[in-house]
């Protein structure tokens, strides 16, 4: 017999897999892979430029693997690199109009998307939900 906890751990994993592949096919028009299009939805939501080792951490890779990934995004240009005015081995990330461009389509898609699966939930389930869950990651990322 499986615990609610290996339950719960099964359906949260499932969950994020199966909900990042539907917006994978809804977005698969822009020709980007995964991590092209979260790396420039990351980068269009943060307040400042960020480097490459802070958006590989939102993004939850290593950072060579974004080096890679922001190689892809630079050649095609939808972001651009510039120096850190005050550290200069710190690149910092930004996108191109082209790339906001492509984030305005993510989001839409994304928000089309959140709209059609959470639209018939109940709203103070989808509240406790989303803070439960919250709550859970506060917990792992205070983890030593």
């Amino acid at each position: 017999m499986t615990s609610i906890e290996e339950r719960f751990s099964t359906a949260l994993h499932g969950s994020a897999r199966v909900w990042r592949l539907a917006i994978d096919r809804r977005l698969k028009h822009l020709n980007l892979s995964q991590a092209s299009w979260m790396a420039i939805a990351l980068t269009a939501k943060e307040a400042e430029p960020p480097s490459q080792t802070r958006l590989a951490a939102r993004a939850g890779v290593e950072d060579p693997t974004m080096v890679a990934t922001v190689d892809r995004l630079v050649k095609a240009g939808y972001m651009v690199r510039t120096p850190s005015a005050t550290d200069r081995r710190v690149k910092l990330l930004s996108l191109t109009p082209a790339g906001q461009e492509i984030y305005e389509s993510v989001r839409a898609e994304a928000e089309a998307l959140r709209r059609e699966l959470l639209g018939t939930v109940d709203p103070d389930m989808l509240r406790t939900v989303t803070a439960f869950l919250e709550a859970i990651q506060a917990n792992i990322e205070s983890l030593p």
